[in-house]
């Protein structure tokens, strides 16, 4: 019987018609990461390998406002000349004393022209009960680069 119910609820999800969603977005924060001198690993197999300790910073939106901890880093990869990919884990502190855990990896990518292509994908992890929604949340953060090597700041956008 359950077997059967199973293959009625299968059969009438699968025959509705698809709708494609456009995808929408909004503004979730904007952070500010400022960052101690890079340590030097030098050339591995993965590529020439810099980390960027995070020194301390700061984030605030339209529901969250706080500070960067600094106990986090950018793991960065540069693959060529032109091309780093990012690796980063942070800590962020709510007004209100909410911890935050944010990962995220992305690309920063230079152009001839000077300009660049720096997009990431953050996610989130936190005990609070006001914030569970960033649990299961996906963003994309479009970064700017401050300072070079010693602030970068970026607009995380959560996608609805």
């Amino acid at each position: 019987m359950k077997k059967l119910i199973f293959g009625i609820v299968c059969l009438l999800i699968f025959s509705l018609p698809s709708v494609a969603q456009e995808l929408e977005s909004k503004l979730l924060f904007e952070v500010t990461f400022n960052l101690k001198p890079g340590v030097e690993i030098g050339q591995t197999l993965a590529g020439k390998r810099t980390i960027y300790p995070v020194l301390d910073g700061f984030f605030e939106g339209p529901n969250l406002k706080g500070k960067v901890l600094s106990n986090g880093g950018d793991w960065l990869i540069q693959s060529n000349e032109t091309t780093n990919k990012l690796d980063v884990r942070a800590s962020l502190q709510t007004s209100e004393g909410e911890n935050i855990y944010v990962s995220y990896q992305g690309y920063l990518k230079l152009n001839a022209d000077g300009t660049y292509y720096f997009r990431t994908t953050p996610y989130f992890e936190t005990n609070s009960k006001k914030l569970d929604y960033l649990n299961h949340t996906v963003c994309v953060g479009v970064g700017t680069i401050v300072k070079p090597g010693e602030t970068v700041s970026y607009k995380v956008y959560q996608i609805l």
